[in-house]
């Protein structure tokens, strides 16, 4: 795969996509079903055919690729299923904006046409989001892509639908539906969005038709409404029979103003008491609530706005042939000319629209198709009851009863030409409906050739609900589905969770006896640096694909992983990516370093040796480090804790193997002891090829180059590497004490070196009274390293040393450490530079001092410019009382 050398930098976008190639040509994610393998399987969450992959992809998919790189270095039989959704709506709006373009609608094409263009523009133009998902580096099956509408998925929908039907579950009927206007097709309830608007309340006068039981003319009714013009289709008005004010109303009859109509009184105690006036007007064809009630007291259904979003005959001729808005106008005219409009009140409400164009909902009573959920939903909520299925994190297990527990029944038929056809006929005979699996040629019922199939098709989610064992073979039975079903876990985003993912649980146990996952995992969302929603139209949008091309995938996607903490919204900046990338490079630059020092082939019995026991406390910590650190990224991905992982990796690659442990090898590569530099060689090529493996799973393309050139690895391809076995003998905390003691007296000497701006060149004295007998032994038996690392021309450790006056100190552990200054510094010449740095920094507190006393600015600014100019002036008056004390110190110390 590569060659045996790195070059001097790393360079992502060849090595993605070499690799890449490479895994896809081998097959290297391509299971065989085994039974006797333990399996883990993951079904993608298919993105609609016209998608392009967008930030909340990016983490999906990095989430979904980690654990299963990290289960198949388990020994685990890993299955991942790519594949995309048919996206009725979505796919059916983008062809025909393009037949806008061309002067053709759909209806000049006919349906037949239609649908052989879509399938065109699908060829041609869809699915450009499984490229991109090749990108981010997943670990999917491609022989296994699969596609909602493929000819085998589509079977299993006909199956589905039809034992449906037949087990009375699918049924068609008068219903209320949620109508989009622009899209021409019923929504079900969880296709609808809801967004605040400030609107108006009308309250409207409706007169008795006739008076009081008493002789006296009861007070009218007043109604409250956001929407006037369905006041046309009226057919009563409700009131709380608990309400004391309307008792005596219940039974008589108001007139509907602007109609020659009447309508009852009825008491229902779905009215709220509280809200408006306490009388609610009854429009059972044109809102939900209302057509219940309506069922429940036989109302009629008056239909007076038409599918296509006009005022229908049934509003009266003075309002038919309108548009909803033309008519509100000329209502609320009317209301007020003939004295109905007692008052009109500004009144901020949540409006319903169409999740695909944002058109306003229309509620409308239309024959559809539907599945009778309760006793399917029952089941989905018992498998997360009874601990069949566990959701992630656990404040979503309330949600998702509550959706369940107030559940309709699901409306499944939509008015469109690109899905699953409905698999029903009419027979124009006899009238009587044939569900097939099989297109029939002749009635069911009677016999007759003249079968007329359903216009309608499928909804998209009806389709997508079937995935997890759709895509395996079903209704066959397939060795996919004995392995790999139920799948292990679902990685997905709350905003499905109904559309999707409870859907799927009610297919899943109905048909295959057992919840389809047995994790779900919901992870949150992605924003921007300052937490706020990332939008197009705010232009705070971040492109996974541009990142990706300016700083590498795997930079990308560690950032995600480490920002990805359970139940908390990630706050992503490109300066963070940006800073992940410089992890990239610090690995890669660690591996030319441990390339730079192994030989071209290790000894053969590397493998084999008990490096923990390597002579050097600085060996036998970073086994003991990487022996926690084995265990602690195991268990957070066992428990989707990504960020815990992640940042235990960052810290110990950064911090400890490159920062301490890569230093700390340098006299033993360049010494002239032959037996100590084969010691080290083998420590840090054991050591780093775990490293590689444990970082793997998160950024898979730099750890696969970097595997492939290091000196007798398992074969060239670390996808194959499994997760490093434990090593018990590792564990050591006397030698992490002990290399406590080490670092922070190093970091001491350092931290006194930059404090008086001494030279990194300049060689110090260092002179220490330990703690205690164990602590002079630690120093003493690390002399050399710490001489070398803190570059010291002398070192002492005696508990009867005697420092001389003009010292720096520190105290370590307890031991006190000494850096005699005499000699190490210029007084003179210190002093005076801290008097210019401490006259640079008055000065800009000076000007942070009168912006803050600003009132104007402290009121107008931004409240994060504020904020940050407030720690900016608290950071200043920080450095200068450290600046004063050092400046006394050397002072005093000048004079002795």
């Amino acid at each position: 795969m590569a060659e045996k050398t790195l070059p001097k930098g790393y360079e992502p976008a060849d090595v993605e996509k070499r690799w890449y190639q490479h895994w896809e040509e081998t097959k290297a994610f391509t299971p065989e079903a085994d039974p006797e393998r333990e399996s883990y399987s993951i079904v993608i969450p298919p993105p609609n055919v016209t998608g392009k992959l967008h930030i909340g992809h990016a983490l999906n998919m990095t989430m979904q690729d980690i654990l299963c790189r990290f289960n198949r270095q388990q020994g685990k039989n890993v299955l991942w299923v790519p594949g995309m959704d048919h996206a009725g709506i979505a796919t059916q709006n983008v062809v025909e904006r393009q037949l806008a373009a061309e002067g053709v609608s759909r209806e000049d094409l006919g349906r037949e046409k239609f649908v052989e263009r879509v399938w065109q523009w699908k060829e041609e133009y869809g699915g450009a989001i499984l490229q991109q998902i090749r990108r981010l580096g997943a670990s999917v099956d491609w022989t296994r892509e699969r596609f909602t509408y493929d000819e085998h998925l589509s079977k299993a929908v006909r199956e589905v639908f039809v034992q449906l039907y037949e087990e009375g579950l699918i049924y068609k009927g008068d219903y209320i539906i949620n109508w989009c206007n622009r899209c021409h097709t019923a929504l079900a309830d969880d296709e609808v969005e809801y967004a605040a608007k400030a609107g108006k309340l009308y309250l409207i006068r409706y007169p008795y038709s006739a008076k009081g039981g008493s002789g006296e003319r009861l007070p009218d009714l007043v109604v409250a409404t956001t929407r006037p013009e369905t006041m046309l289709g009226d057919t009563a008005v409700a009131v709380n029979p608990e309400d004391e004010r309307y008792k005596d109303a219940i039974g008589m009859e108001v007139a509907l103003p602007l109609t020659n109509r009447t309508i009852p009184v009825i008491g229902d105690s779905y009215v709220d008491m509280e809200f408006g006036t306490g009388c609610l007007k009854i429009t059972p064809a044109h809102d939900p609530n209302d057509f219940e009630i309506g069922r429940k007291h036989g109302l009629e259904a008056l239909q007076v706005i038409t599918s296509r979003g006009i005022m229908s005959d049934a509003a009266g001729p003075e309002f038919a042939g309108l548009t909803t808005q033309e008519a509100r106008k000329k209502v609320v005219a009317e209301l007020k000319a003939r004295g109905f409009l007692v008052e009109v009140q500004d009144y901020d409400h949540n409006v319903g629209q169409c999740y695909r164009c944002k058109s306003v909902i229309e509620p409308h009573v239309s024959t559809q198709w539907f599945v009778k959920v309760g006793p399917l939903a029952k089941a989905a909520r018992a498998a997360v009851a009874d601990g069949e299925t566990k959701i992630l994190p656990d404040q979503w297990v309330k949600v998702y009863y509550n959706w369940l527990d107030n559940i309709r029944d699901w409306c499944i038929s939509r008015q469109l030409w690109w899905g699953h056809r409905i698999p029903a006929w009419t027979c124009e005979e006899c009238g009587e409906l044939t569900v097939s699996r099989e297109d029939p040629t002749a009635c069911a019922h009677c016999g007759s050739a003249k079968l007329v199939q359903d216009e309608d098709v499928l909804d998209t989610w009806f389709s997508s609900a079937l995935w997890p064992f759709s895509t395996m073979g079903w209704p066959e039975k397939t060795k996919d589905l004995e392995v790999f079903y139920p799948t292990s876990v679902l990685v997905t985003a709350f905003d499905i969770l109904f559309f999707w993912v409870a859907r799927m649980m009610m297919m899943g146990i109905h048909f295959m006896g057992k919840a389809p996952f047995s994790d779900v995992y919901i992870h949150a969302l992605v924003r921007d640096a300052e937490g706020k929603k990332m939008s197009k139209s705010v232009g705070n949008v971040i492109d996974p694909l541009i990142m990706i091309d300016k700083y590498g995938c795997d930079a990308l996607r560690f950032t995600l992983t480490a920002f990805a903490a359970m139940g908390r919204d990630i706050k992503l900046s490109e300066e963070r990516i940006e800073g992940y990338r410089h992890f990239v490079n610090k690995l890669w630059n660690a591996a030319r370093f441990v390339m730079m020092n192994l030989p071209e082939s290790m000894p053969a019995d590397a493998a084999e040796r008990e490096v923990e026991k390597t002579p050097g406390v600085h060996h036998q910590w970073i086994f003991h480090r990487l022996e926690q650190v084995k265990e602690d990224v195991a268990s957070a991905l066992t428990e989707y804790r990504f960020n815990d992982a992640a940042q235990a990796l960052y810290q110990f690659i950064w911090h400890e193997f490159c920062d301490w442990y890569l230093e700390m090898l340098k006299p033993e590569f360049n010494g002239e002891d032959d037996n100590a530099r084969e010691a080290a060689q083998v420590a840090v090529w054991t050591a780093f090829t775990e490293v590689l493996v444990l970082l793997h799973p998160i950024m898979p393309f730099v750890t696969a180059e970097i595997w492939a050139v290091l000196p007798d690895t398992a074969g060239d391809d670390i996808v194959h590497a499994p997760y490093p076995a434990p090593r018990p003998g590792a564990k050591n905390e006397a030698a992490e004490k002990a290399m406590v003691l080490v670092q922070e007296t190093i970091v001491a000497v350092r931290n006194i070196r930059g404090e008086l701006n001494i030279a990194p060149s300049k060689g110090l004295a260092l002179m220490v009274r330990p703690s205690d007998a164990d602590a002079a032994r630690i120093l003493e038996e690390n002399r050399s390293m710490i001489s070398t690392l803190a570059r010291l021309d002398s070192f002492t450790v005696d508990a009867d040393i005697t420092p001389p006056k003009a010292v720096a100190s520190a105290v370590v552990r307890g031991s006190e450490c000494y850096v005699p200054l005499a000699g190490a510094i210029d007084f003179e010449d210190e002093l005076a530079r801290l008097d210019k740095e401490l006259g640079k920094i008055e000065k800009e507190l000076a000007v942070g001092a009168k912006k803050l006393a600003n009132e104007g600015f402290v009121s107008k600014a931004p409240a994060e410019v504020v904020a940050k100019e407030k720690e900016k002036v608290e950071t200043l008056s920080d450095k200068r009382d450290k600046l004063i004390d050092l400046k006394e110190r050397l002072a005093a110390a000048s004079q002795e």
